[in-house]
């Protein structure tokens, strides 16, 4: 953690308010948070009300019983700390790959938030405890794999409370891994000994999958806004015609994300000189994947903002079972089931496919003398160069590749815990896929950017409008015009940066669900 977030004031998580703004500033790190005080008392009705149940013997599902298919066995007063703590290492059977950072942050701030929702019977210092270990940066090691997104995310989140009990693994700021105890003593703890149904409030939960689901959202609002910005450029490189975006056609069919998408094509070509430079050049039509935009895009950008929503509200969710109300009641319900966050993270893996297919197939329109009625492959000395030739082709193999992956994860299913958890959602790998999707995506609309610029540069005559001389400016910074054959991994690399930047003009950026 920086000093200059050190001195800011810290981002208010009110349980049941925190919104997507929020969420994003959390994963791209750099802040600190902290519990909304009227949170505590909440806290602490539950964590009585648990308490009363224990006191007077009652049997009560996940504060003294079994767990699963072990439900029906009833566990003494004098090990009700041993099953919590058992329960807790017992889960902790993940493999893979460590989550990556912004991932982690997101899940310590959306376990913090559902459990102080008052519906868990959970101390409020272990919540205290999830906060603090994010804002020193100290991130529990999570395993990716390992959870069928059904009764929680229980191994994940076995890891991340294995901390908090003084075991598993941290990484700290300086990137060294540490142990549980070593990472609870830098903030000034000890391990804690778990109450009554503390350990299973921990791991039940859906917070893992809508941790990785968010940054995929995340991620795909950022090559939205460059696929957009690259079919606009595209469009000028070809000389397309900007009729196709007039207001009236998509007001006529009235879809929301069509409707902002035309719009905001139009407001980044406002002042182009290259548009009314071609008005009698007798081309009727363009290809779908230029006219098309804003049904496609349009179609993307619905499907992004549903997805928001749905991770929002899960983001606040009390998703752990069973549930503790005001009444004293204690119901054992499904909210763990994650169905919800996989059909988001599947509609946002649709998304994103379709963002890097019709980039794609831009970008072979480029590369088309006959269509683009620029130089073949964009270079000059055709034939002793290949110029963009197999950079398109990098772009089809992973735009297919994302075919793949956009297959839906939610239609899955393995039964787990003896036939108990019968039928699972698989929310977990639908959300973890979207990573590598997403960066798919970028090189694919990084590439068809810097196809463009060349096609611009090509022809250059009147200039675009002002946004886009200052996006094809920008795109110079990083990759130089091709004159001739050169190695074009790296101006590949610096192109994917380029769609992953996160910061457009305010005509893009005002349409993303996080942003807007």
């Amino acid at each position: 953690m920086d000093n200059a977030s050190l001195s800011l004031p810290p981002l208010v998580l009110t349980p049941g308010e925190v919104n997507l703004a929020t969420l994003r500033r959390i994963h791209a790190g750099g802040v600190q948070l902290a519990l909304d005080p009227s949170a505590r008392s909440g806290l602490l009705a539950s964590q009585a009300t648990v308490r009363r149940i224990v006191e007077a013997g009652d049997t009560v599902y996940g504060i003294n019983t079994g767990f699963g298919k072990l439900a029906q066995t009833t566990i003494p007063h004098e090990r009700l700390a041993e099953l919590q703590r058992n329960l807790v290492l017992s889960h902790s059977a993940g493999t893979g790959a460590p989550l990556p950072e912004g991932v982690v942050r997101l899940v310590l701030a959306t376990k913090a938030v559902s459990l102080a929702r008052g519906h868990s019977g959970i101390a409020p210092e272990i919540v205290d405890a999830l906060i603090a270990l994010g804002n020193a940066g100290l991130l529990p090691r999570i395993p990716s794999k390992g959870s069928v997104g059904a009764s929680g995310d229980l191994a994940p989140l076995a890891h991340l409370a294995c901390v908090l009990i003084g075991e598993g693994e941290v990484t700290a700021p300086d990137g060294a891994v540490i142990g549980g105890a070593e990472a609870l003593s830098r903030i000034g703890l000890k391990p804690f000994v778990l109450g009554p149904k503390e350990g299973l409030a921990l791991l039940n939960g859906t917070q893992v999958s809508t941790a990785l689901a968010l940054a995929g959202l995340f991620g795909a609002e950022d090559v939205f806004a460059a696929g957009l910005m690259a079919g606009a450029l595209s469009l000028e490189a070809i000389q397309g015609s900007i009729k196709p975006f007039d207001a009236r056609i998509h007001a006529a069919r009235g879809q929301p994300g069509q409707i902002a998408v035309a719009a905001a094509v139009r407001a980044l070509l406002e002042g182009s000189e290259i548009i009314p430079s071609h008005a009698d050049c007798g081309r009727v039509q363009d290809p779908y994947s230029v006219r098309c935009v804003p049904q496609v895009m349009g179609a993307c950008l619905d499907n992004l903002a549903h997805a928001a929503r749905v991770l929002r509200i899960e983001a606040n969710a009390a998703s752990d079972n069973p549930l503790v109300f005001d009444n004293g009641d204690v119901i054992s319900g499904g909210n763990f089931h994650a169905e919800p966050v996989a059909f988001a993270a599947d509609i946002i893996a649709l998304a994103i496919a379709e963002i890097g297919a019709i980039s794609e197939r831009r970008m072979a329109l480029l590369l088309d003398s006959g269509l683009s009625g620029l130089p073949p492959f964009l270079v000059r000395d055709g034939g002793v160069n290949s110029g963009f030739m197999i950079a398109q082709v990098t772009a089809a193999s992973l735009a297919s590749e994302n075919k793949s992956l956009a297959h839906p994860a939610s239609v899955d299913s393995l039964p787990t815990s003896a036939n108990q958890e019968d039928h699972v959602s698989m929310a977990t790998f639908a959300g973890r896929r979207l990573a590598e999707m997403v960066e798919n995506t970028a090189v694919v609309v990084g590439i068809e950017a810097m196809a463009a610029a060349q096609g611009i540069e090509l022809k250059r005559g009147p200039k675009s409008s002002p946004l886009i001389e200052a996006e094809f400016a920008a795109i110079r910074e990083r990759v130089a015009f091709i004159d001739q054959d050169r190695f074009l991994a790296p101006d590949i690399e610096a192109m994917r940066q380029w769609a992953r930047r996160g910061r457009w003009p305010e005509a893009l950026q005002a349409i993303l669900p996080s942003r807007a």
